[in-house]
């Protein structure tokens, strides 16, 4: 199993010292990827914990690829829906090529009712949205020439597409990570739930001749190392193939120490 940790990309936390710091500790520690959440019109009743202050994930990840060697940046996830398809995947494909393939692009269909009325999106058609950019993205990054709105284009810089998970729960998720990704990113509360849309997951995608999708689950570990490693143990059996934990931290310092207890449990570290 694969293991990430999110940073955080909101509040006082998202300053660029401590952003940095955290992303080169997580490198350190030996972690496979690091994730970041996307928001883009946080209303001001619903500000609590960020005060509003959110950084772009896209252009957050192209910072930190800059700051970092080896760490896979992931989005935890894009809502695909808040922009525009065609600058999306220049954005995607610029990190993708400078960052030398360590981009993770995690996905979703956006659920803010105040971020789609502030960007002037249909909140009704978010779901066919998504789909549309999906298959706008592998159709760039399948030809040197693409097309949209009626005009050839170059897509160029082309590098190889990064690997796609679509967020979400219920049936519209499960098949649109079959159709379009690599796998399905749930944020999972208790791991038993996962065990039936897994089952379902792995016979859609049978059904369509593709291979068994990855799942990368976003969650808490508790404290407790025993609980956690039995945590770990039960998500690996019920088909999580790559684990996110997720992290609340102020300062850099409190970061290290959360990721070097999350590495004793999940990567066998001696720290």
């Amino acid at each position: 199993m694969k293991i990430g940790v999110t940073l955080r990309v909101m509040g006082p936390q998202s300053t660029a010292e401590i952003l940095g710091d955290c992303a080169r500790a997580a490198e350190e520690l030996g972690f496979d990827d690091i994730w970041v959440v996307d928001h883009i019109a946080i209303p001001p009743d619903d500000a609590e914990g960020s005060d509003g202050r959110y950084l772009d994930p896209l252009a957050a990840l192209g910072w930190l690829a800059g700051r970092t060697r080896r760490i896979g940046l992931g989005t935890a996830i894009l809502n695909l829906p808040y922009r525009p398809a065609l600058p999306t995947a220049k954005a995607i494909a610029t990190i993708q090529e400078l960052s030398g393939g360590r981009l993770r692009l995690g996905v979703g269909v956006g659920w803010m009712e105040p971020e789609f009325r502030a960007l002037g999106v249909d909140r009704r058609r978010r779901g066919a949205q998504t789909d549309e950019t999906l298959a706008f993205l592998h159709h760039c990054f399948e030809n040197d020439v693409a097309t949209a709105n009626g005009q050839s284009f170059l897509f160029r810089p082309r590098p190889e597409r990064p690997p796609i998970y679509v967020g979400g729960s219920g049936p519209h998720a499960l098949r649109r990570a079959v159709r379009f990704g690599e796998g399905w990113l749930p944020m999972v509360g208790d791991p038993e739930k996962l065990a039936e849309p897994v089952e379902t997951l792995r016979k859609l995608a049978a059904e369509a001749g593709r291979p068994r999708p990855g799942v990368v689950a976003l969650t808490g570990l508790p404290s407790d190392p025993e609980r956690a490693r039995e945590r770990l143990e039960r998500l690996e059996e019920v088909g999580v193939t790559h684990l996110i934990a997720g992290t609340r931290y102020d300062t850099a310092d409190e970061f290290r120490r959360q990721a070097e207890a999350i590495a004793r449990v999940t990567l066998g570290s001696p720290l």
